[in-house]
This record gives structure tokens, sequence and C-alpha cells, in this order.
């Protein structure tokens, strides 16, 4: 599970690193202008970090299910190459869906104005500048949404379904609470991660508007990777106690 983490802390970093520098220092310098190059490239990474973020997510959710339907069968089912496995394939599948959206991007006509309404360069708000007819790619993004998207969340879902199963049967209180407060932190996660993009990318065209599009976007770009690692490290007692100890300083303090 620690292994796992450690590759969800590490794609938050680089998925919020691929759009947030750039758009604080177009802020900061009042310029907002980016490459076309540079755009492909943002696009690129930033589509790779969210869908290989999404795996990972659902391979995080089996990991539990394994460890609380089949405790005894963990070592075996979850080892150390296991993990590799899960974590190599969300780069790779993240990575194949990636490419394919950037290099269409990148080769279709431009011919109306090149300035992109978001604050990053969103594949949907560079397809509304095209002048051509794109519907079958609208519709291809529209399966690899399903398949990057609603596949690993109703993988998520049904191992959770049967964890909060098992769960309920457990005779012991304290391995029910214990069980309910590691899946929980999990459970935020996904809720943070897939209902922003569900909302985005899994709904018709003629119901989307590019202000509400910006406004979603700030969820799965900068919140949902800023607070992950905060709701699991809540799990620590290490970090609950320094927490505690330091609200308990600014208590005094304000006394």
């Amino acid at each position: 599970m620690y292994f796992l983490l450690s590759q969800l802390s590490l794609m938050d970093l680089m998925y919020i690193s691929t759009t947030v520098p750039k758009m604080a220092f177009n802020f900061l310098s009042g310029q907002k202008a980016i490459s076309f190059l540079g755009c492909g490239m943002q696009s690129f990474f930033f589509l790779t970090m969210a869908g290989s973020e999404g795996l990972l997510l659902a391979s995080m959710a089996y990991d539990r299910y394994v460890a609380i339907c089949h405790p005894l069968h963990y070592p075996f089912r979850m080892s150390k190459w296991t993990c590799v496995k899960m974590i190599i394939g969300s780069w790779i599948l993240g990575s194949i869906n990636s490419l394919a959206h950037t290099v269409y991007i990148l080769h279709i006509p431009y011919c109306r104005s090149r300035a992109i309404n978001h604050f990053f360069c969103d594949v949907s708000a560079m397809l509304a500048l095209s002048c051509t007819d794109n519907w079958v790619y609208e519709y291809m993004m529209f399966l690899s949404a399903i398949l990057l998207l609603l596949l690993p969340f109703f993988g998520i879902t049904t191992s959770y379904g049967r964890v909060l199963f098992a769960v309920y049967h457990m005779s012991s209180k304290e391995g029910r609470t214990k069980a309910f407060t590691t899946c929980s932190a999990h459970l935020t996660v996904v809720t943070f991660y897939y209902a922003p993009f569900v909302y985005t990318y899994l709904r018709p065209r003629h119901l989307r508007s590019p202000a509400e599009d910006k406004i979603v976007a700030v969820f799965y770009t900068i919140l949902t990777p800023m607070l992950n690692p905060i709701i699991y490290s809540l799990r620590n007692k290490e970090v609950l106690g320094a927490m505690t100890r330091v609200f308990g300083i600014f208590s005094s303090v304000k006394e």
C-alpha cells in the first residue's frame, strides 16, 4: 500500500507541475502566451498524469479489497512485483492515451483565433478553435473518457462494495473501525478525483460552457493533487500528533 502511495504522491507532484507553474508565471508577468510546442507538451503531460493516476487509484482499491477480504493471501496477491506491474501498466496506458490525443490536436488545422479560452492547454478548449468537423475525434474522446474514467470507477465501486460487505460482517468493533478508517481516505481521494473529470468530460458538448469548465478544472488540476497528500497524511499518527501540538500552541497564544 505504501509503495502505491509513494507513486501516487509522485504523480500528484508531476500532475500539478504541468499547469500551475506556467499559470503562475503568466499571472505574475502579465503575459498570456505559450508556444505551440509548449502547449502540446503541457497537454501531453497533463493527460498522461491524469490518466495514469486514475488507473493507479483503481489499483489501490484492489489493494484494499485484497487486504480486507483476503488478508491471508495479501503477500502473494499484492507482492512488490505485482505493485510494480500495476504502476508500469498505469504509466503505459496513460501515456498511450495522452500521445494519441496530443498528436491529433497538434495536427488539426486552426483557422480561428489562437486564444485558448482556458488557463492551460486543455484538449477540448483547443478543439473549439479548429475549423474542421471533428465529430469522429469527439466520439473517440468520449470513448477514451469511458475507458479511463468510468471503467476504473466501476472497478473501484465493485471493490469497495465487497469491502463494505466484509467489514459489516466483522465481529470485532476495533477491526471495523480500522477498516473504515483505512478505506475512507482512499474513497475521499477517489471522489475528489473522479467527480470533476466525469462532470467535465462525459457531458454532451451542448451542455458545457467555457466558464464552467474553467471553474471545474480548478478542482482537478490544483485542489485535488494538493489535497491528496494531506488526506492520506491524516491517517499517520505522527502527523496527527504534530497537528495537535501546533493547534495547541495557537490556542495557548490566543489565550
